[in-house]
C-alpha cells in the first residue's frame, strides 16, 4: 500500500481568500487520505488498453440547460439576455419549490427514457456520461433547487446495466458555480473557491461514491465538470482533485476517477496523478469549434483540419494519463437557439450580446428540430466533420458526444444524427476515409 500525498499550505486565491490549513485538513478528513490508497489495479472496469470509449452525454436532463430544452424556458420573459430566469437555479427560484418540482418531475420522467438508452446501445455506444448537480445530494445556504433527481438517476443505472452500457457519473455543478455557465446550475459569478463550497463539494463526492461507486454499471466518476481554470487557482483545483480521488478510493479500488483539464490545456497535467500513488485516473478535455469568432469563420475543410490537429496532443497526453474528449458535437456554428445562454444571440449572425461581427445568417438553423430538415449537402458536411473528430479523438482513449437529445439543435443531437445517416453506423464506418492520416 502507498499513501496519497496532499500538500497542506496556505494558497492565495483570486478573490483574496486563503486556502487555510484548517480547510486543507478538512479536505483530508473528508477524503480519508489518512488511510492508505489501494494497491495498483490488476484489472480495471473499462480496459482502455484494448477498447475505445465511445460514449454519449445525457445532457439537459438532471441538470437543465435552456438550449437543450427551450420549451421549459419559453414560459419566462426574454429580455435579450437580461431575463431573471436563465438556469436551473433561477428556474426553481422564479417558480417556487412546488411548481418547480411539478415541472421538473414531468421533465425527469419524459425527457430521457429506457427507449433512449436502448437507441444509444443499438447505435454502438458503450458508455453514457450522466451529468448531475450537487443539489441532488445536498443544498447549500438558501438554495432554491428542488430535489428528487436520484430516483430517476437510479432508473438510468438500471437501464444501463440491463443494456450493457457503462456509466460515467459526472458532477456537473458545484456550489457557488465552478465556471459561471448555466450548465453548472447557476449562470453568472464564480464562487466555488470558498471554504464551505469546497468542503461541501468533497462531501457530495463522498455521498455519490458511497452510493454508486460499486454499482455494476458505474465504471467512472468525474469529480467536477469544467472548472474554469483561468478564473480559479490551479493549485487549489489540483488539491481538490487529489482529495476527490482519495474520497472515491475509500469506496472502490476499481472505478475510474475522471478529472477535467479545466481548459488550461493537456500539458498542464503532465506528471499529475500518474505516479504509483494513483491508479485508474482519466483526463477529460472538451473540444468545440463554435465559441469564438475565428473558429466560426472556418471552412468545412478548416474545421476538419482543426479537428485532426488535435490528434498529436491527445495521443501524447494519452501516454501519460488515459485521455478522453468528454464533450464535442457536430456543430460548426453557434446558431442553435440560446446555445450561448437564455436570451443570448449567436456570434455567427452578429446577434451575440457581447458583440460579434456577422459571418452569415442563422436562418434555417436556429429553429430546426431535426437533421432531416437540413439539405443533403449540409448533412454530408456534418458527417464529414464528425468522422474527422472521431478519428482524431480515438488517438486518445475515446470520446463522448454532447448530447443524446435536443429539442431544436440537430447538430448536437446524437440520436437524431444516427436516425438521419449523419452519425456513422457502425461508429467505425467512414465515408470520407482516414482524414487525419
Amino acid at each position: 500500500m502507498t499513501s496519497v500525498h496532499f500538500r497542506i499550505a496556505p494558497i492565495a486565491i483570486d478573490n483574496g481568500m486563503k486556502l487555510t490549513r484548517t480547510l486543507a485538513a478538512g479536505l483530508l478528513a473528508l477524503a480519508g487520505l489518512v488511510t492508505a490508497a489501494p494497491a495498483r489495479l490488476t484489472k480495471r472496469s473499462f480496459d482502455y488498453s484494448t477498447e475505445k470509449l465511445r460514449g454519449v452525454n445525457i445532457g439537459g436532463w438532471l441538470v437543465l440547460e435552456p438550449w437543450i430544452t427551450p420549451s421549459l424556458f419559453e414560459q419566462f420573459p426574454d429580455y435579450g439576455g437580461d431575463s431573471p430566469t436563465v438556469d436551473e437555479y433561477t428556474f426553481c427560484k422564479t417558480l417556487g419549490s412546488d411548481e418547480a418540482y411539478k415541472q421538473l418531475q414531468q421533465h425527469w420522467e419524459s425527457w430521457i427514457t429506457y427507449e433512449d438508452f436502448k437507441a444509444l446501445a443499438d447505435a454502438g455506444v458503450n458508455t453514457v456520461r450522466i451529468p448531475i448537480g450537487y443539489w441532488a445530494f445536498e443544498l447549500w445556504n438558501d438554495d432554491p433547487y428542488v430535489q428528487g433527481q436520484l430516483a430517476y438517476f437510479d432508473n438510468a443505472l438500471a437501464w444501463a446495466e440491463e443494456l450493457g452500457l457503462n456509466v460515467m457519473i459526472d458532477l456537473h455543478g458545484a456550489p457557488g458555480s465552478q465556471n459561471g455557465f448555466d450548465n453548472s446550475g447557476q449562470r453568472g459569478n464564480i464562487n466555488w473557491l470558498e471554504e464551505d463550497t469546497l468542503t461541501l463539494t468533497v462531501k457530495v463526492i463522498d455521498e455519490l461514491a458511497s452510493k454508486y461507486a460499486n454499482h455494476p454499471a458505474v465504471t467512472s466518476i468525474e469529480l467536477l465538470n469544467e472548472p474554469l481554470g483561468a478564473s480559479l487557482n490551479m493549485t487549489v483545483i489540483k488539491q481538490f482533485y487529489e482529495a476527490g480521488y482519495g474520497t472515491v478510493r475509500q469506496y472502490s479500488s476499481e472505478v475510474d476517477v475522471v478529472i477535467h483539464d479545466a481548459y488550461v490545456g493537456l500539458t498542464e497535467w503532465d506528471g499529475f496523478m500518474n505516479t504509483p500513488d494513483y491508479d485508474a485516473v482519466v483526463l477529460d478535455t472538451h473540444i468545440y469549434q463554435v465559441f469564438n469568432n475565428w473558429q466560426l469563420e472556418l471552412s468545412l475543410e478548416d474545421h476538419v483540419r482543426a479537428a485532426c490537429n488535435q490528434s498529436d496532443s491527445i495521443g501524447l497526453s494519452n501516454q501519460k494519463l488515459w485521455t478522453i474528449v468528454g464533450e464535442f458535437s457536430g456543430a460548426m456554428t453557434d446558431c442553435a437557439r440560446w446555445l450561448n445562454g437564455f436570451g443570448i444571440g449567436a456570434r455567427y449572425d452578429g446577434t451575440y450580446y457581447k458583440g460579434s461581427s456577422w459571418i452569415d445568417s442563422c436562418d434555417g438553423e436556429s429553429n430546426v428540430n431535426s437533421a432531416s430538415q437540413f439539405s443533403a449537402d449540409k448533412r454530408a458536411n456534418i458527417r464529414q466533420f464528425v468522422e474527422a473528430q472521431l478519428d482524431a479523438y480515438e488517438t486518445g482513449a475515446g470520446w463522448i458526444f454532447w448530447t443524446a437529445k435536443t429539442e431544436a439543435a440537430p447538430e448536437w443531437n446524437f440520436i437524431d444524427l444516427v436516425n438521419n445517416g449523419v452519425m456513422p453506423q457502425p461508429l467505425t464506418e467512414r465515408w470520407y476515409g482516414q482524414q487525419c492520416s
